[in-house]
């Protein structure tokens, strides 16, 4: 019978007891994990045969953190007890002030807490490659084993607080650099090394050293105040809505002015008060709602296989097509690109022959070109690799090199006799296994494929602009869709870097679904006589990062205009209509595009308001003539977010209610990665549970008395306001995917 999960200690011949921590996949610190890592460390301390101790991980991984479930817990229970107190006890006396030397055998990654261990040994000895991190600021908490007091005296405290505020990793070889790491040897070395190392701490052949006590690398005082001054005008730049990010500099500071042992205690004390918090929920909700995802009834459960994707033809080579195919490239999938025509297909050329890189064959696609350069000049590739992307990529007229693609992805316009037509030729000449996809992002699924015979292998692979870049992937399922083809999507998803959420067939499907109502409600502000840059001001203040009209212009105007049509068809009832934005494109704005929206577009400079452009909404104001007794209504900031965001709401809970989702969370998932809803809020569900349904029902409803339809609350929302209920409450009946 196999071992359970635990810490195990053994003790050699040669006095050095290894402890070592097994909970797979990545040696995680539960509850029960510390519980007997405490008396390992206790009996190790008290056993007269034990000269030194090596802590270490089992698996080549030595600890990716605390366990993250007991925050989970807590936040479902409102328990603090749950949480293990060992930040001083354990960390600090028993082992920083061990009589015997500690040192870590660092392998694999070193993450959170699992990395405070490391930093309170005496020595660390590491593997090539290993990654250290403390990135307790992505959950919304600070370091609570000691983390703020000890890497500052380890690494310097500027190095220290780029670490811990922008949550970056570095590897074993940097920290070798920095002095964070003592060794750095290969890992069939890692114990018999790390072993000698802690003997000659014992036998005073090497220093012991407690890094806590270090002061060597702080540098003077008044250069630390310089330092903890810059931390702070980062903090309000990157976390102006999240308390941990300028706390964290405060606990900082506090060891810096009163000496580690007064950080710690500080530490331990804002930890605790920061578990509860609203920021810490929503961001521990986010992490594991991304996790759940990855689970899908009837597709991930049934014993499939995932199909490895050779090569995949993507059809049209515009700003979407070139994306996703840089995507697929970056992960070393070969890649055909199919274009109407020569002109299209030769485009770039110049851009590519301008560049370093020797191709075999004319590069097709500026926008490609443009993607794989920007990665190279600003260090992300190097230009060997670039040419190695570019040399898997083939540009083609016709469909003769689609006979042994394992997929094809459609990303032409939203035209429905195009992509019918489309499907239907691919259909014929691609191979029976291959993956019929398309990225539309507005049309039904049916739609395109019924001119087919194939409608199992046909799927949504619905990317996000730009498809290189961002990272969420909705993958669209009808009726028809197989599992497996769902299963070999959700695959290439992962591989290519992205998160891919599985959701169903309707106009919109998750995202656009959900958001569509995010512009037209900021254009019935502006309509009200409300100013437009303050929506967006209001908005971005809110967390997200681009307000509805800067969107609006970095998107391109036409887009809204292409498939305006498609959605007031669909939901016409409940459209606020606007010609704003026709009345933009007539006078020649189209935002980004040609430099002139909302915004003046200029290269090197920020988007700057274009005070012209009220002479436009002025037209528009006229046009829709709403505004009560022809004057601007008053409104609060605040009032601004519930008049933008709850329609948004109210649509989710539509889209919760028809079950395009499997999972509430899938919605908070896409709406974080796609619409970049900020994720210390939770996602858009998430949020609206914590402002409350019934306060959400009641202000749409009072809305609806005094605009009309587009406010009206859904029967969704108003049934779970009526019985206090949360929007994310599950249903009892299953979600239709």
């Amino acid at each position: 019978m196999a071992k359970k999960n635990g810490v195990t200690m053994d003790v050699g011949e040669d006095g050095v007891a290894v402890i070592t921590i097994s909970n797979p996949p990545v040696n995680s610190l539960s509850s029960s994990i510390l519980s007997e890592w405490n008396e390992k460390l206790q009996e190790a301390n008290q056993r007269s045969d034990v000269k030194a101790i090596v802590l270490t991980g089992k698996g080549g991984v030595f600890s990716g953190g605390f366990d993250l479930n007991i925050f989970q817990k807590v936040h479902k229970t409102g328990d603090m007890s749950l949480m293990p107190d060992i930040s001083f006890d354990v960390v600090g006396t028993l082992m920083e002030d061990s009589r015997k030397p500690i040192v870590a055998a660092v392998e694999g990654v070193a993450l959170g807490g699992g990395f405070e261990l490391a930093l309170a040994s005496h020595a660390r000895v590491a593997a090539p490659k290993a990654q250290l991190s403390l990135p307790e600021l992505t959950l919304g908490l600070i370091p609570g084993f000691g983390g703020t007091q000890r890497l500052p005296r380890l690494v310097g405290l500027a190095k220290a607080i780029d670490m811990i505020l922008l949550s970056k990793s570095i590897s074993s070889e940097e920290g070798h650099k920095l002095g964070l790491i003592d060794a750095l040897v290969p890992p069939g070395e890692l114990l018999s090394t790390s072993r000698k190392w802690a003997l000659d701490i014992a036998l005073g052949r090497k220093p012991f050293l407690r890094s806590l006590y270090r002061t060597d690398t702080i540098g003077s005082l008044s250069e630390a105040r310089a330092i903890l001054k810059n931390a702070r005008q980062l903090a309000k730049k990157i976390a102006p809505n999240m308390p941990q990010h300028h706390v964290c500099i405060d606990v900082i500071e506090e060891g810096i002015i009163h000496g580690g042992y007064s950080g710690i205690l500080k530490e331990g004390e804002v930890f605790k008060q920061l578990i509860p918090s609203d920021t810490v929920k929503a961001l521990v909700h986010v992490y594991f709602a991304q996790r759940a995802i990855s689970k899908v009834p009837n597709v991930t459960d049934v014993g499939l296989k995932p199909r490895h994707m050779k090569k995949v033809a993507v059809i049209g080579g515009g700003l979407m097509g070139s994306g996703i195919a840089t995507a697929l490239l970056l992960s070393n999938i070969r890649v055909v690109i199919k274009e109407i025509n020569s002109e299209y297909l030769l485009k770039g050329i110049k851009s590519v022959e301008g560049s370093h890189l020797i191709l075999s064959r004319p590069y097709p696609f500026e926008y490609l070109s443009a993607n794989l350069n920007s990665l190279v000049s600003r260090g992300k590739m190097t230009q060997d690799k670039a040419g190695e992307a570019f040399s898997l990529l083939k540009g083609v007229l016709d469909y003769t090199e689609f006979k042994d693609v394992d997929m094809v992805i459609e990303a032409v316009i939203e035209n429905i006799e195009l992509k019918q037509n489309i499907f239907k030729e691919i259909e014929e000449v691609c191979p029976p296994h291959c993956i019929l996809a398309s990225n539309t992002s507005t049309i039904d699924l049916n739609v395109i494929g019924e001119k087919t015979n194939s409608k199992d292998r046909i799927v949504g692979a619905h990317f996000f602009s730009p498809a290189h870049i961002m990272t969420l992937l909705e993958i669209v399922r009808t009726e028809n869709t197989s599992p497996r083809v769902i299963l070999d999507l959700m695959a290439l998803g992962k591989t290519i870097k992205k998160v891919p959420v599985v959701v169903g067939n309707c106009i919109g499907f998750t995202v656009n679904r959900t958001f569509f109502p995010y512009a037209q409600a900021a254009h019935m502000l502006v309509n009200l006589g409300v100013d437009l840059f303050r929506v967006d001001s209001v908005i971005t203040s809110f967390g997200l990062p681009l307000g509805p009209f800067m969107l609006g212009d970095l998107a391109g105007h036409g887009i809204a205009i292409a498939t305006k049509d498609i959605y007031d068809k669909a939901f016409g009832d409940r459209m606020f209509r606007s010609p704003l934005t026709e009345l933009l494109l007539k006078s020649g704005r189209n935002g980004k595009i040609n430099g002139r929206g909302y915004y003046i577009y200029q290269k090197g400079s920020k988007p700057k308001p274009d005070p012209s452009v009220l002479s436009v909404v002025e037209e528009s104001r006229r046009l829709t003539n709403i505004m009560p007794g022809g004057k601007p209504i008053t409104v609060t900031d605040k009032e601004i977010v519930d008049m933008i965001l709850f329609p948004v709401v109210n649509e989710a809970c539509r889209v919760l209610d028809e079950r395009v989702v499997i999972r509430a969370s899938d919605l908070d998932v896409a709406s974080v990665l796609g619409m970049s809803f900020p994720s210390y809020r939770g996602g858009v569900l998430f949020w609206a549970d914590t402002v409350g349904p019934k306060y959400i029902y009641e202000r749409l409803k009072r809305l609806s008395e005094t605009y009309g339809d587009f406010f009206k609350p859904s029967k969704y929302l108003e049934e779970r306001a009526m019985r206090g209920m949360l929007l994310s409450d599950p249903k009892s009946s299953r979600s239709r995917l």
